[in-house]
């Protein structure tokens, strides 16, 4: 074999990968991929932080500077330069009021985290310089619902504390978010402002109020310590009469006495004594309702009747009005159900409902209660004037039959009054304190 042909049978040596000028390129081209997007973090980290500390007033003032320094310039105006240089200064100096670590120890504490409707709350924000320097003095700032509750803590010493008390409003029942405690940082002019958050956030349940009902006002309903039914059944504790056996019957019923006379077997029949099951159904649409106050008293007797059976160990389902989401609006029963395993978890849930115009009416409500709570014995509809003697009608009729159906209309300052339309039972109250009397009314009728 000659030398030519030993020449081409000897493969070619490996290029080692990245040598050649494609490999190169593709690592220059992808270096140059993650330096943009390292770069592009960082400036997107870098905006946020600016953002976080301008002001609207900074803002403007930034906009003034870029705006004198481009006209000054560029048409040689020496005003609009000097402009610019007397804002840019400006706004260096309010970053030094910046400069700084808050090592603060902040807690913000509340005596209780449940209230009645009206009562006077204080909180307490209390800060503590634990560092061997001395602190400067910030701003303290508590949001409060809505509001703010703001202080002016001055510099603290090494190991100096800082405590100021602040009163939470509850002339409305409702759920009040408070804090988290911040500390605010800005210069005298305000064009630089930073924000620190220190505490977590806080629920005060601002309960609506209740009333004590005694516990014989609602003794009407059929228990076990209370008058049997008129169904019949072949094992209780309340006799009835003798029939003659049949098939199926228990033998331990049997009335021997009574079979040794007749001759045939005669079996004891009872009737039907059952476990009171109470039922609250709170209206929360607006046309029940003629105003904000008829609905708060509303929502008052709902949850003193809720109260008073969870104090009496009944059985209790405390419902309300709910508006479902569009795409589940025909296949959710627009039915709300309270928590009633507690007096408090109940008034929790009573202290965030609210009206609205999208939620059941009471007729419409009183059919998804029936149709979602089982063993009813006694259903209480609460609503406002605004619904007619029809409509209670026509909710009444929902429940099957031997549900005691015992309707509330709440109207403020009206005389109470109890009139029986068929087996509804209507009761108008005019302030709290009249559900008392009206519910004894209702167990003499």
């Amino acid at each position: 074999m000659d030398a030519g042909a030993v020449t081409a049978l000897t493969p070619p040596a490996a290029v080692p990968v990245g040598t050649s000028g494609d490999g190169r390129l593709a690592e220059t081209v992808a270096a140059g991929v993650r330096f943009a997007r390292e770069a592009s973090a960082r400036a997107t980290r870098a905006l946020h932080v600016v953002s976080s500390v301008v002001t609207p007033l900074g803002w403007a003032a930034l906009t003034v500077v870029g705006a004198s320094f481009l006209v000054g310039y560029a048409l040689g105006w020496t005003e609009f330069i000097v402009i610019g240089w007397a804002g840019l200064v400006l706004l260096v100096a309010a970053s030094c009021f910046l400069i700084g670590r808050n090592a603060f120890e902040i807690h913000l504490h509340l005596p209780v985290d449940r209230v009645v409707v009206g009562e006077r709350v204080p909180g307490q924000v209390n800060v503590r310089n634990p560092t061997r320097r001395r602190l400067p003095g910030v701003g303290v700032e508590v949001p409060v619902g809505a509001g703010l509750a703001e202080f002016a803590m001055p510099s603290l010493a090494r190991g100096e504390d800082f405590s100021d008390v602040f009163i939470v409003p509850t002339r409305k029942r409702g759920v009040i978010p408070i804090g988290p405690v911040r500390t605010a940082r800005a210069d005298p002019i305000g064009l630089l402002r930073r924000e620190v958050a220190w505490s977590e956030q806080v629920s005060l349940f601002v309960h609506p109020r209740t009333v004590s009902i005694p516990s014989m006002s609602t003794g009407f309903i059929r228990d076990l310590e209370g008058n049997p039914t008129r169904d019949l059944t072949n094992s209780d504790v309340s006799f009835h009469a003798l029939r003659e056996y049949v098939a199926g019957d228990e033998r331990r019923a049997i009335h021997w006495k009574s079979t040794a006379k007749t001759g045939r077997f005669m079996v004891r029949q009872f009737e039907e004594s059952r476990r009171s099951h109470l039922m609250v159904a709170l209206s929360l649409a607006e046309s029940d309702y003629a105003d904000e106050d008829e609905f708060e008293l509303a929502v008052s007797v709902a949850g003193s009747l809720g109260v008073r059976a969870i104090r009496d160990a009944r059985t209790v389902s405390v419902v309300a009005s709910a508006v479902p989401p569009d795409s589940n609006r025909r296949r959710m029963p627009g039915l709300r159900s309270l928590r009633t395993l507690t007096r408090a978890r109940l008034l929790d849930d009573l202290s965030g409902v609210d009206r609205s115009s999208a939620a059941l009416p009471v007729s419409e409500l009183a059919r998804a209660a029936a149709d979602t709570v089982a063993g009813i014995s006694v259903a209480f509809l609460v609503c406002g004037s605004a619904t007619t003697l029809t409509q209670l009608r026509t909710a009444a009729s929902r429940f099957p039959a031997g549900v005691d159906v015992v309707a509330v209309i709440c109207a403020p300052e009206t005389v109470p009054s109890f009139r029986r339309v068929a087996e509804l039972s209507v009761l108008t109250i005019g302030y709290l304190e009249d559900l008392q009397h009206s519910l004894a009314r209702t167990k003499a009728a």
